[in-house]
């Protein structure tokens, strides 16, 4: 079992017949069972045509009526991209992951009010994807560092991803599902969401979550987790061993009044019983210690 997604999972790309589309649609149908996973592409001025063997339709929801698809993964220019989730939230997909980065922030407010009461969820913008090794992959993370495994990882560091499951997978300890949430001021599931859906997971023994300065997220999260999270968790996060000078994080990444310092994070994640790291090359030995 994993979260999100899984090797049934039928996906539709927004922005495939685009550079960077057409590449990572391609990337992720070479990785586990893609080529059964990716069965349609979205673009109305070239509905009719196919990107290698994938037909393209003129909507989301032309794609999803024809192929049977309940996600889709957006590649569409940040210009675009707001309009995108709310075409994809409007043919009722049930999970939207959005990759593009730099969506301007009033465009995400109006989507996000857009989003309440529908049942779609959004991953990003301004993430790396979700992928559940061997199974399926969604998105730009590089799947040969994967493995299939019992540790859930969810960070909102695309690039601390990557060395969580690395370190992960080099102490042999493989991945349930690897979820990058995306740094963005205005984005869809936080830290909280991903952990519940983990502790309700029976094939994940444990977590590693990653957050980064600014914002109220990790807090929020850590809080829940002392109260209901069943499974050892252990976190890092991002801007705590920054050069000096140099500030590690996402533009989404703001200190307001003194709170969501990578300090006070970190504390409070600790005071909630989760087994923290200063230093992201510990991130996988701490896992397990604990587990």
């Amino acid at each position: 079992m994993s979260i999100l997604v899984n090797r049934n999972t039928k996906v539709i790309t927004q922005g495939i017949t685009g550079k960077t589309g057409q590449f990572h649609t391609r990337m992720c149908r070479e990785y586990a069972n893609g080529k059964q996973c990716f069965v349609a592409g979205v673009n109305p001025k070239k509905a009719g045509e196919d990107f290698e063997g994938v037909p393209i339709y003129a909507t989301v929801k032309e794609a999803k009526q024809a192929t049977g698809a309940t996600v889709s993964v957006i590649y569409v220019p940040p210009p675009f991209a707001a309009a995108a989730i709310d075409e994809a939230v409007d043919a009722e997909l049930d999970l939207v992951v959005c990759i593009t980065e730099g969506i301007p922030v009033r465009d995400m407010v109006n989507t996000r009010y857009r989003m309440q009461g529908k049942k779609t969820l959004l991953l990003g913008p301004n993430c790396p994807g979700v992928i559940t090794p061997d199974e399926i992959k969604i998105g730009i993370m590089p799947g040969h560092i994967h493995k299939k495994g019992r540790i859930g990882v969810v960070s909102r560091s695309g690039t601390l991803t990557y060395e969580a499951v690395g370190q992960l997978t080099d102490l042999g300890l493989g991945q349930s599902t690897a979820v990058g949430i995306g740094g963005d001021p205005v984005n869809g599931l936080k830290h909280i969401d991903i952990l519940k859906l983990f502790n309700d997971d029976p094939d994940t023994d444990a977590v590693i979550t990653i957050g980064e300065i600014g914002g109220s997220a990790e807090e929020t999260a850590a809080l829940w987790a002392k109260d209901h999270m069943k499974k050892p968790v252990v976190g890092f996060i991002a801007g705590v061993t920054a050069p000096p000078g140099k500030r590690m994080g996402h533009a989404g990444a703001i200190i307001s009044g003194g709170k969501g310092t990578a300090q006070e994070k970190l504390a409070v994640m600790e005071a909630s019983g989760i087994k923290v790291t200063k230093n992201p090359a510990e991130m996988g030995k701490l896992l397990k210690s604990v587990l």
